[in-house]
């Protein structure tokens, strides 16, 4: 079996808020050995996506933007940790999500093959009892790993507020415990 490395992005625009104590609770049941790179895309921020592709086109990535593409191409399976804002990923996550359109017209990165069958995965807590509020959440992740031919990994959905609460939510606790294997 091919060595697995897990990329967590962590969307939140707070420290150790209930998507992430889910998506570390997940991890935690990875076999032992297997690559973890946790970025906080906090400390990471890009600027907002410019549409180059029909002006002067997209130059290679510098800075934090660099970062996340080394990192995204260098794992196997790649984990979109954002709450549920407005019934969709948070601001720093859809921006990482918007600077791949640049990467797929970024000469040299041939981003679209190398990204063809990776994982992608999606953890995110709610503060709403009804999950089918995070249905636009799921189906941006879902689409783009459609889009770039990436396997489909679904989304860990746990329920809280305030953080800690998600530990309370024994169904996510229990589905935590297996959804990556």
């Amino acid at each position: 079996m091919a060595t697995r490395g897990f990329l967590f992005l962590l969307g939140s625009s707070r420290a150790d808020g209930n998507t992430e104590t889910l998506a570390r609770l997940a991890a935690e049941q990875l076999p032992a050995g297997t690559e973890q790179r946790w970025l906080d895309l906090r400390e990471l921020p890009l600027p907002d996506f410019e549409d180059r592709r029909h002006t002067d086109g997209h130059t290679a990535p510098t800075g934090h933007a660099a970062t996340l593409l080394e990192a995204t191409l260098a794992a196997t399976d790649v984990v979109v940790a954002s709450p549920l804002y407005w019934y969709a990923v948070s601001t720093s996550a859809k921006r990482y999500l918007d600077h791949w359109s640049g990467w797929l017209e970024t000469p040299g990165t041939d981003f679209q093959r190398r990204m063809a069958g990776k994982t992608l995965w999606g953890v995110t807590a709610l503060a709403d009892a009804d999950p089918a509020v995070a249905e636009p959440l799921v189906g941006t992740l879902r689409n783009s790993a459609r889009y770039l031919g990436m396997r489909w990994g679904g989304v860990l959905l746990g329920n809280g507020s305030k953080p800690g609460d998600v530990l309370s939510d024994t169904g996510a606790t229990a589905r935590a415990k297996e959804f990556f294997s």
